[in-house]
């Protein structure tokens, strides 16, 4: 039984974003909370927060350190989850996904510095591509893989990992409450961006052609965006949580892309077909996270199975076109 959080002061940045904002909504009723967030992707919008007068919106850059430390003096749980994420993105701008990714998380530490003793709290969102191309069951105490650096896509898996040495050194160092969260394949109602579903639901209800790059063979587990809020506020209730890493996904609902995007296909009665892309950059071929460590300690179990999960998907990304 996850613990609730109330009456508390609780610092979202990347709030504005898919998974922050469903997080926000859970949090809302009870808490007072701060979201922080540039809004270069705004689901707020769509969500009953911004009229909330338990939230608080503050628009900032994870970069700009003077407005960062104005801004957490209040808050006594840290969510932080601003970052460049996806990999056209981090293709395209490797030093800005190293600059917010890494720089950014070093802000906000910095922020803190001073304050870690009255900061219940400091949950990172991480990322499972730490583990590497090839990741079957991958344990949190086991090695991580950034890449080689000519490749540039590995700069966000480099930041991430980076990210984590600096929130466990505070950790070390000043007894900040950390925890880390490397999430897998999270997917739902409301993502913008460059996920596999939230791609594949949009052209598949205007019957559009979807594209997959590759051969289509890649594995993934798709873990539905309220497993992972659950999993993140168990993180956040529990004492033993800190100073250690977890793994959030859902490897029951295990898959390769192909099959993916004809379950959408099916799912969503389009008529849609499927084209073949050429990749133009290395790509993760296996995905599958163990999630026993976090069943055993944050008793983590996740609910929503992927059939379940589309259906909900498919039918916001109905209602939003």
């Amino acid at each position: 039984m996850i613990n609730q959080i109330k009456n508390k002061i609780i610092l979202i940045t990347g709030g504005a974003g898919f998974i922050g904002s469903h997080l926000a909504e859970k949090l809302a009723a009870d808490n007072r909370l701060i979201i922080y967030d540039n809004f270069h992707r705004n689901v707020l919008k769509y969500t009953n927060l911004l009229d909330n007068p338990r939230v608080k919106i503050i628009k900032g850059d994870i970069l700009d350190s003077t407005k960062l430390s104005q801004t957490i003096v209040e808050a006594s749980i840290v969510i932080h989850m601003a970052a460049i994420a996806g990999v056209e993105s981090v293709a395209v701008s490797p030093l800005e996904t190293l600059e917010i990714n890494l720089m950014g998380t070093y802000n906000l530490l910095r922020a803190i510095n001073g304050k870690a003793k009255r900061i219940e709290k400091f949950i990172f969102y991480s990322t499972s591509e730490v583990y590497g191309p090839f990741v079957y069951q991958a344990k949190e105490d086991g090695m991580t893989t950034q890449g080689k650096v000519s490749e540039q896509r590995w700069a966000y898996s480099t930041s991430k990992i980076a990210a984590e040495h600096w929130c466990y050194a505070y950790f070390k160092r000043w007894q900040l409450p950390i925890v880390i969260i490397r999430p897998f394949n999270i997917y739902g109602e409301r993502q913008e961006g460059e996920s596999a579903i939230s791609k594949f639901a949009a052209a598949a209800i205007k019957n559009k052609p979807i594209e997959i790059f590759g051969s289509g063979n890649q594995i993934r587990s798709w873990c539905h965006v309220d497993d992972m809020v659950q999993g993140t506020l168990a993180a956040a209730t529990s004492r033993k949580a800190i100073g250690q890493v977890y793994n959030i996904g859902n490897p029951e609902e295990t898959l390769t892309v192909l099959e993916l995007a004809k379950k959408v296909i099916k799912i969503a009665r389009s008529r849609s077909k499927i084209v073949f892309k050429k990749r133009n950059y290395p790509d993760v071929e296996l995905r599958i996270p163990s999630i026993e460590k976090a069943r055993k300690e944050l008793a983590f179990e996740p609910r929503i199975d992927l059939d379940e999960g589309l259906k909900r998907t498919i039918k916001w990304y109905r209602g939003k076109s």
